[in-house]
């Protein structure tokens, strides 16, 4: 059955020596399909939610695999228009992503060896990044490590594998006339993408207490654990 398994194909955008404006072509096509797709949107919703709105006041945040670092930039900039203030450390294995940069906090790192203290940052999280890791195991120190040097609140998300999102990113990437390679990995990306059952599973395996993993918008599996009551 088409996407029963993981495909474990691996995706163009993750080749370590791109051109330096191949590789911001490819981070301004993907800021415009995460718009699309409203990437932001569970963080902005489930996050007062979930803290408090007295809580999302100051929050320090590792954003796992940010690439350039521009969601979080979105992130503190949404936070700041009430008052909040949202310190990103931003973390990539991508050396020469993070220089497209223009300001904030950039670390070059592993998300499954963390260069951390224990309960480092009030809130720990990894936006549609745990889809380019390897296999099952990769995926559970991913998890054990940012559970780790989570002081909070951990809120990792990823795609949904299946046909339906499938379909949708295919049409959207045609209609934008992106490059093939572009459409490439945004299928690709589907097909190396999480089921909820596996993602609670996965969580299990990596004994994070109380996970709550679900499915959000048909199109995104969300895992959410906190490290204080509410």
């Amino acid at each position: 059955m088409f996407l029963k398994r993981r495909s474990l194909q691996a995706e163009y955008f993750d080749l370590p020596d791109r051109p330096i404006d191949e590789l911001k072509d490819g981070y301004r096509m993907l800021a415009h399909m995460n718009r699309v797709f409203l990437l932001r949107e569970p963080f902005q919703r489930r996050f007062p939610r979930w803290l408090g709105h007295d809580r999302c006041k100051s929050l320090s945040i590792l954003d796992l695999g940010a690439g350039d670092g521009s969601f979080g930039a979105e992130l503190s900039g949404w936070a700041k228009r009430r008052a909040w203030e949202w310190r990103f450390t931003n973390l990539d294995v991508n050396i020469p992503a993070m220089r497209l940069a223009q300001n904030g906090c950039f670390v070059g790192g592993s998300a499954l060896a963390l260069p951390f203290r224990d309960n480092a940052f009030d809130v720990v999280i990894g936006s549609q990044m745990a889809h380019h890791l390897n296999d099952d195991e990769e995926v559970c120190q991913h998890f054990r490590e940012a559970w780790r040097v989570t002081g909070d609140l951990l809120f990792l998300n990823d795609l949904h594998r299946n046909v339906f999102l499938y379909a949708i990113v295919w049409a959207l990437l045609r209609l934008h006339r992106y490059p093939d390679h572009f459409l490439t990995d945004g299928t690709l990306s589907v097909q190396r993408a999480w089921r909820v059952h596996e993602w609670r599973e996965l969580a299990e395996r990596a004994r994070i207490p109380n996970a709550r993993v679900s499915l959000y918008m048909g199109a995104r599996v969300l895992l959410a654990a906190r490290k204080r009551k509410a």
